[in-house]
């Protein structure tokens, strides 16, 4: 077996990517057009409005450096508040059919392997010129909301903007200080003012979550472990929690998108939707609550199934992540379809919004791009950049491509796993069953939070089972996590 310093993990993700289609490197074309773009720009732009004093913040992981969105929210009259979502504008450097838009538009996302990150652009891009980095004066398009006392909004206008992100926060900081669990991280305290922002952005994001749970909004939590790297190596594997930070950031984008769709139905323009029906096997979503005892309706309720998953997370949290993700598999993939501005919008069943679309994050993904260059043509008054037939080749190919995307990240997940496991092989652990199929029987253990399959003594498993296993090989080239079943465990809830 080989040691775990000889896998090149870097190669392997390179390598999954070129599997999937994709493009793991930026030709030289690119890279020359991006080097010659300059920072330097005259604010004077017509509408543009220069809010650079406003107390701009942004929200994201630690490592972040391709900064989309930053926010600052103003508490208006008889408990409205109106909120300010500067979104990045990448369009000004990368404009339709440059260099770098055509590798954009080609890989479409920015994959994220957790153990090195392929980018849409360049990093002089989006972690650069691009990026809402604070300490420097940037381009933006803001979207602007009010937030009505029951958590509805009211939309309002999108425009340009010159903005400054006046700190950037992490989220497990943040999060844990505003659960209570923590102080106040200093770069709360360092800026004036922002502790009483954040305070009324925590409030604002609950309204807003609050309204769409009553609408029907599914509170889905699945387990996606990420590797910890150190020099190179898998140090161990790190489930995201779904803290408060995240729900603001979550709750102001899903906001925001609602209102770039509304501003693009003002305008007459088609654009690109962001949508989920009707679950795709809706029945078997029925059987799975009917065996733990809940009752759904014969036809797809979200209101209905928010409040059976609500109910579920509150008696079993241990499966919790389990259940989610049977859901999420009986729900269907999201797709991305073009819309005729004429045409009623489809929604997203998962999310209880009917206007939906991805418009918050142009570093890192080319249909918000696309969706910036039709707010800009809007704004401008110029004729629509895309004709419909274009975008219903866009939204095929997104679609397709998203796809591509997960399956990179998930296996590179499963060769990271492998590799922090081949020291391991003959070890028995605790597990649940989280698939049980003609395909195979799958299992993810408690501790560390590591997925695979089971090769032998699977026979009669059954998804939410507890069960000890024992690991009898690792494939980090072909991310294979292999177990042998020990037997069951007793007192945990089966649900699948």
């Amino acid at each position: 077996m080989k040691s775990r310093q000889e896998v090149d993990l870097v190669a392997i993700a390179k390598d999954a990517m070129e599997r999937f289609n994709f493009n793991p490197e930026f030709p030289r074309a690119v890279i020359r057009e991006v080097n010659a773009i300059t920072e330097d720009f005259q604010d004077d732009e017509k509408g543009t409005r220069d809010l650079r004093s406003l107390l701009w913040s942004s929200i994201d992981n630690f490592d972040s450096m391709d900064l989309d969105q930053i926010e600052y929210l103003d508490a208006g009259k008889n408990g409205e508040t109106v909120v300010k979502i500067a979104i990045s504008d990448v369009d000004v450097y990368v404009p339709k059919n440059s260099e770098a838009d055509r590798y954009a538009a080609y890989n479409t996302t920015s994959v994220y392997t957790g153990v090195v990150t392929f980018p849409m652009l360049p990093d002089r891009l989006s972690k650069g010129i691009s990026s809402l980095l604070p300490g420097q004066d940037c381009r933006a398009i803001v979207i602007e909301y009010t937030v009505l006392p029951d958590g509805s909004t009211r939309c309002g206008e999108l425009y340009r903007a010159i903005v400054r992100n006046k700190a950037k926060l992490i989220y497990e900081e943040v999060g844990e200080w505003l659960e209570g669990t923590r102080e106040i991280p200093q770069s709360v305290q360092d800026v004036p003012g922002l502790e009483a922002q954040l305070h009324l952005q925590h409030e604002t994001a609950q309204r807003l979550r609050g309204f769409r749970m009553d609408q029907g909004a599914l509170d889905l939590r699945t387990i996606e472990a990420e590797p910890l790297m150190e020099n190179g190596t898998v140090k161990d594997l790190v489930i995201q929690r779904q803290d408060l930070a995240r729900q603001v950031i979550e709750e102001f984008m899903v906001a925001a998108n609602g209102t770039t769709v509304a501003f693009l139905e003002r305008a007459g323009l088609p654009m690109i939707e962001r949508v989920v029906v009707t679950p795709k096997y809706w029945d078997e979503i029925v059987d799975t609550a009917r065996e733990l005892g809940w009752k759904l309706p014969k036809h797809p309720d979200s209101k209905e199934l928010s409040l059976f998953l609500k109910s579920e997370l509150e008696a079993n949290p241990e499966t919790f992540p389990d259940l989610s993700l049977t859901i999420v598999k009986l729900m269907g993939c999201g797709e991305y379809l073009a819309r005729d501005p004429r045409r009623k919008p489809i929604g997203h069943f998962g999310l209880a919004v009917t206007d939906y679309t991805h418009s918050t994050a142009p570093n890192r993904r080319h249909p918000d791009l696309i969706i910036q260059l039709l707010v800009k043509s809007a704004l401008d008054r110029d004729e629509c950049p895309y004709t419909y037939d274009e975008l219903e080749n866009e939204a095929e190919w997104l679609s397709e491509r998203e796809k591509g995307a997960k399956k990179v990240e998930r296996f590179m997940r499963k060769a990271a796993a492998a590799v922090l496991m081949q020291d391991r092989v003959g070890e028995t652990f605790e597990a649940f069953v989280t698939g049980a199929s003609e395909r195979g029987t799958y299992v993810r253990l408690i501790n560390p939070p590591v997925e695979g399959k089971v090769m032998r003594g699977g026979g009669n498993l059954k998804v939410g089972h507890k069960v000890m296993v024992r690991l009898i090989s690792t494939d980090p080239y072909n991310g294979y996590v292999d177990f042998e079943c020990m037997g069951t465990r007793p007192s945990v809830r089966r649900f699948g």
